[in-house]
């Protein structure tokens, strides 16, 4: 199969629905890959490993950072051309609407950020839904319609009341990722850390758990600390090294290394 492209996805607008999830390690994005999960949300340093094609050579890659680990306009140009030369198919960008569109006038495919932006939630009340009362789904509209004027062609829209992620998929020609959105997005975007379970405490809403890496987690640290208890214990008792774990010599070749260091004092 053939890497998709941004008309690819735009094209299938309404006709597929894209899996999309945030890997962290080569090993998350080969699984993805093999699953048939599309699209990757992935660490910038990623796309700069040359694994990571080997791991994932189909999937369309979303290297991303916050605004504030990037800077300002000239920093995000900086940032992502090294990166579009490296492989990368698309830019998570939570920057202004100015450097959206400096990125976008120099042909770098862009991905803004509405609803609950996790960086910039204070605007927004914190960590909730944004778009339940008719002002805040305004706003998600006009935060839409602005990034599409920029020159984004995706949106992630996130922690949106359902209905109105619906409502504004029928009024822009932006690729909408949902998380916890609903699903007239064009693509459902998750963490692998959730999918996987990998993470213990508060679980948002949106994230459904298909697997409990937690609790084996847990499992392989317990069988790590046996493990290291009972090396420091035959280190300490002198039962390790064993003759079985030690580099032998023929006894001829001690007795003359063992004269020669008696003239060496």
């Amino acid at each position: 199969m053939a890497r998709l492209t941004v008309k690819d996805l735009l094209d299938a607008r309404g006709k597929h629905q894209f899996a999309m999830l945030r890997v962290e390690t080569l090993q998350e994005a080969e699984a993805a890959e093999k699953a048939g999960v599309e699209l990757l949300s992935i660490p910038p340093a990623m796309i700069l490993d040359r694994q990571f094609r080997d791991a994932a050579p189909n999937a369309f890659a979303f290297p991303g950072d916050n605004f504030y680990e990037i800077g300002d306009t000239a920093d995000f140009l900086k940032w992502a051309f090294p990166l579009f030369k490296a492989g990368a198919d698309g830019f998570y960008c939570s920057g202004s609407l100015q450097t959206v569109k400096a990125m976008a006038d120099h042909g770098l495919p862009v991905c803004g950020h509405v609803g609950l932006i996790p960086s910039k939630r204070t605007w927004t009340g914190g960590f909730k839904a944004v778009g339940k009362t008719l002002a805040s789904a305004q706003l998600v509209y006009q935060q839409c319609k602005a990034l599409e004027a920029a020159g984004a062609f995706a949106v992630e829209i996130e922690v949106v009341p359902h209905a109105i992620t619906e409502a504004i998929a029928a009024k822009t020609g932006l690729f909408l990722i949902s998380m916890g959105a609903g699903p007239a997005g064009h693509a459902q975007y998750l963490f692998s850390d959730d999918v996987l379970g990998q993470t213990s405490g508060h679980v948002p809403r949106h994230a459904k758990r298909y697997a409990d890496f937690a609790s084996e987690h847990a499992r392989l640290q317990q069988l790590r600390i046996a493990a290291m208890t009972a090396f420091a214990s035959d280190v300490h008792d002198g039962a390790y090294p064993a003759p079985q774990y030690m580099v032998d010599s023929d006894a001829d070749v001690v007795a003359a290394f063992r004269e020669w260091l008696e003239g060496q004092d």
